[in-house]
């Protein structure tokens, strides 16, 4: 007994020294670091430790046709580490060999059976153990195998008399030396997890630095600070390429494929499509995963990461590589840091610009319409009707009163339709009061509609329509403005004019975000607008005329 026992810790020497070296190799290392496995991992990690068991087989000792062994410390330590699909297949793997090897000897079957058991075993101490406990389980694990093993053995190998001296000799010896391997193999694997640990806390570590270097270039949100913090991004963790995109156009791409990577584009690959779809981060290990149109792409790699207002996602991330294969575990802990870093700062960054936006809107409004050009003209259409239609200038006193104090008492950032449609009819009724029939407004109200809308939300919208469409084209025409349910009951508004049709070089540029600031009008609600609900203006140039046009959600309710 002693000598087998100096034979089964000189194995068990042999199997740690391989279970070390395997835990260094990098291959190994990014699989077992996954959060999941996937079906191939499993029949690679089934493959290997089946291997363990199967050469725990091979180093064994011959006793009396039995074969003295350490294959169950494989089959076990892969089974408790990796889960019960990992026990079972690599128990079968070593098992059946153990079989096929001496079909018919005395205790082949018996321990085909017990290796079998001993994987099952394995992914309930998977399910039942905590990080740091398996060890100890796995010791009493191996125990119970062997016991299972021995009785096994006594139960089915014949001539009894024969396996009763087997279990006798090898009983002890086995228990022992497999109990305390499994603990061993267990702990040396589980560096590799504390070394996960460690890699997460470090790139938690850089993701913050990431999002302090970027945080001044949120402020202000536009073409140029997407590329500063692209920039910062690609540089911090090395990357060949880094792009940010909205929900379907590239805002910012820097780094290798810009040539057909062009912001304002719309989004390349089905990839990020999907990603925007679900809301997962999709890791891409090929250049035929990323799938881009361009055939010289040299972007070979990528991780994408969903970027969320809320609960909704606004547009990704993406880092590329131009390596295949090169997204290893300490980049994709990266990746989730740094999707929850820039979705918390452009959260905070929206929440900042809805509050200068308002105070903006409130005086930009008050600049551009409560002018003295207004007013003066306002003024001197009142007085013309004075002496011809004495009830018509009072009516056009009470309309610009009304259109005043809506301007003046703006505060809230949300008002109800009808009061904001009485400051569009008080807006058109002097302006139609100037130009006479030339102008024509037709409203389409459904008046079952009660909802709050964002302020100074529709009067800009017709003022534009009358000031650039109708007023710029022949100087005549109608414009029709329409608040209807649409068919998912959320409220449609639309404004539209029969005017001279808005360029389409405007539309770009206000999609773009790229308007001067002195084009305030369009820009600003649609802005506020995408803030707010998720999804901005829907601008068209007709026939003839423009017709613009957005939705106000339910309640809760975000594109």
């Amino acid at each position: 007994m002693i000598y087998l026992l100096k034979n089964l810790i000189n194995n068990l020497g042999y199997v740690v020294l391989i279970a070390f070296m395997i835990s260094k190799i990098k291959s190994f290392k990014k699989i077992i670091q996954k959060d999941e496995f996937n079906y191939i991992d499993l029949f690679v990690l089934s493959f290997i430790f089946g291997t363990f068991g199967i050469l725990g087989t091979y180093i064994g000792t011959d006793v009396r046709g039995a074969i003295a062994n350490t294959r169950i410390i494989g089959v076990m330590a892969g089974g408790i580490l990796c889960g019960p699909f990992v026990g079972i297949v690599s128990g079968i793997i070593a098992g059946l060999h153990r079989y096929l090897i001496d079909v018919g000897g005395i205790t082949a079957f018996p321990c085909f059976v017990s290796t079998v058991i001993g994987g099952c075993i394995s992914g309930i101490i998977y399910n039942k153990s905590t990080d740091k406990n398996r060890w100890i389980y796995g010791i009493l694990g191996g125990i119970l195998i062997e016991s299972i093993s021995m009785g096994l053995i006594l139960l089915l190998s014949r001539p009894f008399t024969v396996a009763f001296l087997i279990v006798k000799k090898i009983y002890i010896p086995m228990t022992l030396v497999n109990g305390m391997g499994i603990g061993i193999v267990i702990l040396i694997t589980e560096n590799i997890f504390e070394e996960k640990e460690e890699i997460a806390a470090r790139q938690a570590k850089l993701a913050l630095e990431i999002a302090n270097k970027t945080l001044p270039y949120f402020r202000n949100i536009n073409n140029d600070s997407l590329k500063q913090i692209c920039t910062v991004i690609k540089d911090s963790v090395g990357a060949s390429a880094v792009s940010i995109t909205d929900k379907k156009y590239i805002l910012a791409h820097v780094g290798d494929g810009d040539d057909h990577h062009i912001d304002g584009e719309k989004v390349l690959t089905r990839a990020t499509e999907k990603v925007i779809e679900t809301g997962e981060i999709v890791v891409l290990r090929t250049n035929k995963q990323i799938a881009c149109p361009s055939e010289n792409c040299p972007l070979k790699s990528a991780i994408i990461m969903p970027l969320k207002d809320s609960e909704s996602v606004v547009g990704a991330l993406k880092i590329y590589y131009n390596k295949e294969d090169s997204i290893s575990f300490k980049d994709e802990t990266l990746a989730i840091g740094l999707s929850q870093m820039i979705s918390t700062q452009l959260e905070i960054a929206k929440i900042e610009r809805l509050k200068e936006m308002a105070n903006k809107a409130e005086i930009k409004a008050l600049q551009a319409q409560i002018n003295p050009h207004f007013l003066f003209n306002a003024l001197n259409t009142i007085v013309s009707f004075i002496r011809i239609n004495p009830d018509r200038a009072r009516e056009l006193i009470i309309s610009l009163s009304t259109y005043l104090r809506y301007n003046l008492e703006i505060g809230e950032s949300c008002v109800d339709i009808n009061k904001e449609l009485d400051q569009v009819k008080a807006y058109v009724e002097i302006e139609k009061a100037r130009f006479g029939d030339k102008l024509n407004v037709v409203y389409n109200i459904d008046e079952s509609i009660e909802i709050k809308v964002p302020s100074l939300i529709i009067q800009p919208l017709v003022e534009n329509s009358i000031k650039h469409g109708i007023l710029k084209g022949t100087g005549s025409g109608c414009v029709t403005v329409k608040v209807q349910r649409n068919f998912d009951d959320d409220i449609e508004i639309s404004i539209q004019d029969d005017g001279i049709g808005i360029d389409e070089k405007i539309i770009k540029n206000i999609y773009k975000r790229n308007m001067k600031e002195n084009k305030i009008g369009l820009v600003n609600v649609h802005n506020r607008l995408r803030l707010i609900y998720g999804k901005g203006l829907d601008i068209q140039r007709l026939d003839k005329g423009t017709k613009i046009s957005f939705i106000i959600y339910r309640e809760g309710k975000r594109q």
